[in-house]
């Protein structure tokens, strides 16, 4: 899905009429202004699937003593649902199993493009990838069919679009008086306003930021394996709730701007761990410390060594959110980035979702600690440099709390 067509997928393909027609469609429901009400949904999908994902939680922890619970799965059906519910109108049920099917096959292509194979620089290697090729495929394939089954297939907006390609009409009047309910409506009625647009550059949109929620999913199970072995760090997050709600209350969307610490958490996280951002193009010949630098030349920023450099973090290998708090007297803490710190990339190729990333990830965070103390296994494996876990991977040990909202 992402690694076969650089035309297609969002985040690879070159810069044209094409990336930035799409950015545009997806900025104002990837990038919404907390007034809006687009916002206003987000916050109340997050805190009800929040609900749901702690209630399935409770089914295997129950009120007794701590337990080795398996948390990974849950916990990126709880983002694929936020995602698909917000971009999509459409909601499943965990136990049904298209859906944990569809989950897993996004968390196998995300593992896998996070590996960085020698074809991903030498596309001459391609014919001694062939069966890995065909798996990919076979995912990508799999991941197409239920978007278009379970999503896109019944909506009206889709019928539309496909007379007018079989008919070879297009933009209509009337279009310019409907509303899209949703992202998915966006994109396909675009379809008829831009006949440069066709039904797999859509596709390939909406299945890119589906396919976000896995990086949500593996960021928060890295945050709390982070925490699991510095207690300290989920006591201080769960004080900064205790201020907030008032202990009454699960914490929502709306309450990050009150909550630095949690929101740094996940940005020392994302720093910690380092993983390869985006690459760019250079857009003119250029030199580099003697070095030449032709125009088209592939650039990837090294992530890893600007977050672990002595010379821009005091004590890198040490692990604390409040780096990224600024304090001064009379004023509330608030985060502060470095301008060298790019874990959603840079420039025109930023990360576009990265305000859900951060804001669901923010919610599943802070709630899942409301309830629970995370502990560590024997089983723990933080990867470096990689924001990825493998599918399977270990479990954690989860305590319910007394008291708990």
């Amino acid at each position: 899905m992402f690694l076969f067509c650089f035309s297609s997928a969002l985040a690879l393909c070159d810069w044209s009429w094409l990336q930035e027609t799409r950015r545009k469609i997806a900025r104002m429901y990837c990038s919404p202004k907390v007034c809006s009400s687009n916002y206003g949904l987000l916050d109340s999908i997050a805190s009800d699937e929040l609900d749901i994902f702690l209630e399935s939680l409770a089914t295997v922890t129950g009120r007794g003593p701590e337990r080795e619970v398996q948390v990974k799965q849950p916990l990126l059906m709880a983002c694929a649902n936020m995602f698909i519910r917000f971009m999509c109108s459409t909601q499943f049920d965990y136990s049904d199993p298209k859906f944990q099917t569809m989950v897993r096959t996004f968390d196998e292509i995300f593992w896998d493009i996070n590996q960085g194979y020698a074809v991903d620089f030498l596309p001459w290697l391609k014919p001694f990838y062939a069966g890995h090729m065909r798996k990919l495929t076979a995912w990508s394939t799999h991941i197409r069919r239920c978007i278009m089954d379970t999503v896109v297939s019944k909506r009206s907006s889709y019928v539309k679009s496909m007379a007018a390609a079989i008919d070879g009409g297009g933009y209509d009047d009337d279009d310019d008086e409907q509303e899209p309910t949703d992202f998915t409506d966006a994109l396909l009625m675009s379809l008829r306003k831009d006949p440069r647009l066709k039904m797999d550059h859509v596709l390939f949109e909406l299945e890119d930021f589906i396919g976000g929620h896995s990086a949500v999913g593996n960021m928060v199970m890295l945050a709390l394996s982070m925490v699991a072995t510095r207690p300290h760090v989920a006591q201080a997050i769960r004080d900064e709730a205790e201020r907030v709600t008032g202990g009454q209350r699960l914490v929502r969307l709306y309450d990050k701007p009150d909550m630095p610490y949690t929101e740094a958490t996940l940005f020392e996280t994302l720093r910690f761990i380092s993983s390869p951002i985006v690459p760019h193009v250079a857009t003119e010949d250029t030199t580099i410390k003697g070095f030449k630098i032709p125009k088209g030349t592939c650039i990837i920023l090294n992530n890893y060594e600007i977050n672990t450099s002595p010379t821009l973090w005091v004590d890198p290998d040490v692990f604390d959110p409040n780096r990224f708090i600024h304090r001064k007297s009379g004023e509330k803490p608030c985060i502060r980035k470095p301008e060298y710190f790019l874990p959603f990339g840079t420039g025109k190729r930023t990360c576009i979702g990265q305000q859900l990333v951060s804001g669901f990830g923010f919610v599943l965070l802070a709630g899942i600690l409301q309830r629970y103390e995370v502990k560590a296994t024997a089983h723990l494996a933080i990867p470096e440099a990689r924001l990825a876990l493998p599918p399977d991977t270990y479990p954690l040990i989860l305590k319910p709390l007394d008291g708990s909202p």
